[in-house]
């Protein structure tokens, strides 16, 4: 189980899975935003150490990195005359990490716009009125910190970047250099193409492979654990475990 920039989650995870006796087995993980080449690309840690003081140090830089953004967005959206959002989202967040995704809930309520796609297309992309470019960690720095941490870093949805096929292929090259250790092949709501394309690259360098709902909350085109299951050919990342 893995959230952006937090592992706050974990703990109350693992209670509730021992309390109720649910037959589950939990990885803690996080998802870590960074920057390469000017792109916003995740990084996941699993089977982390959660006490490590450099991965409590990095999600507290982190966490502020996301709250002063998000205060940024607050007052451009504010200036163009949607009052409170800041506010707003940060109630849709209801006590965890705030994402643009809590603004563009409380857009589409406020602006009575018809979906989420669509309220990202009109105020929070890059020319919009509430657009502020991301200020995340390095993605090499990400690697190390989670490898420092005692857990492994998969390369997070490698087809939801917007890239064409060179620059996927120069993510996941520059991903391998810096030591990384799996790539996310199976997503939800994927072509078969692009996850025969993702194996190829997989294969191509060495990497292990991984699985991703990238489950957010529920709705229509994100089902939590579906449709994830891995072509022939490749390791999964947790046969290297204990």
């Amino acid at each position: 189980m893995t959230d952006h920039d937090t592992v706050n989650g974990i703990l109350p995870a693992w209670q509730y899975i021992n309390e109720k006796s649910k037959p589950l087995t939990l990885i803690a993980g996080v998802e870590i935003s960074t920057i390469w080449e000017k792109i916003e690309i995740h990084i996941v840690g699993l089977n982390i150490n959660l006490d490590a003081s450099c991965l409590k140090h990095l999600l507290e830089i982190q966490t502020a990195r996301r709250n002063l953004r998000g205060e940024k967005i607050g007052y451009k959206l504010e200036k163009f005359g949607i009052p409170d959002a800041w506010q707003n989202a940060k109630a849709y967040a209801a006590g965890g990490q705030v994402t643009r995704s809590h603004f563009a809930r409380y857009l589409m309520d406020y602006a009575k716009q018809k979906s989420i796609g669509h309220v990202f297309k009109k105020y929070l992309t890059r020319g919009k009125p509430g657009y502020v470019p991301a200020d995340w960690c390095k993605l090499d720095e990400a690697i190390d910190v989670i490898h420092q941490a005692g857990g492994v870093a998969v390369l997070a949805h490698p087809g939801r970047y917007s890239l064409s096929a060179k620059w996927q292929k120069r993510l996941v090259l520059y991903f391998k250099q810096q030591q990384g250790d799996a790539i996310e092949i199976a997503q939800c709501q994927q072509s078969p193409d692009e996850r025969k394309n993702l194996t190829e690259l997989a294969k191509l360098h060495d990497l292990y492979a991984s699985v991703g709902s990238d489950f957010h909350r529920p709705c229509a085109w994100t089902e939590l654990g579906r449709n994830l299951w891995l072509p022939a050919g490749v390791t999964p990342i947790w046969q290297t475990w204990q």
